[in-house]
């Protein structure tokens, strides 16, 4: 009987043990952006909004690029209005990405949009961007080959969250709290890591 024991003691051990040596299988990114040496970033803009959503968005995606991949480059080329102008452009299209790759030396390109829809306030919303509101955000980046103009990815991610720091302009709605980190970080943060899912490992 002592025996017995002692040998199912040694099998619930040999099980344990197999358990926890079993290592986690790597799921590699569904998008590999580390085939790209260098990649263009257009400020990312906004639809029926103003204020500093679009720049914070902008910033975050960077960090999270970089946070992703080391040895990536990512050309900041400005807002989108200027980098229409300097290529004669007056739209995003296939042929302003193939004229970036050309003017920049890049593969590829980055840009995004942001759309606000309209807010439900918890006060009378004026010029004063000093109330919160329940806001749904959505926002849409595009990768764009500059050799062919072919769109090679895109992703949307949509947040409704309440923040503060807004105000109205007519219908548009205006992001300019004091500290946009602060007010709206959260909020872009949110929509970032599940933006750039596709960019990341997982495991299982």
């Amino acid at each position: 009987m002592k025996s017995g024991k002692i040998v199912l003691a040694l099998a619930l051990t040999m099980v344990l043990a197999g358990g926890c040596s079993r290592s986690r299988v790597y799921i590699p990114p569904r998008f590999d952006l580390a085939t790209f040496y260098r990649i263009g970033l257009v400020d990312f803009t906004m639809e029926d909004a103003r204020g500093e959503l679009d720049e914070l968005a902008t910033e975050y995606f960077a960090r999270e690029i970089f946070a992703s991949y080391n040895g990536i480059e990512l050309l900041e080329l400005g807002e989108m209005g200027g980098v229409l102008a300097e290529v004669g452009r007056d739209r995003f299209d296939p042929r302003t990405a193939q004229a970036l790759g050309g003017e920049y030396d890049i593969p590829a390109v980055f840009v995004g949009e942001i759309k606000a829809s309209p807010v439900r306030p918890r006060a009378s919303i004026s010029l004063n961007p000093r109330v919160e509101a329940v806001v749904s955000v959505e926002l849409t980046v595009r990768m764009l080959s500059t050799e062919s103009g072919a769109t090679l990815w895109s992703n949307t991610a949509q947040a409704t969250e309440t923040v503060g720091g807004l105000g109205l302009a007519g219908r548009d709605i205006i992001f300019s709290a004091e500290d946009p980190d602060e007010a709206y970080g959260d909020l872009v943060a949110f929509l970032i890591s599940e933006l750039t899912t596709d960019f990341r490992p997982s495991y299982r």
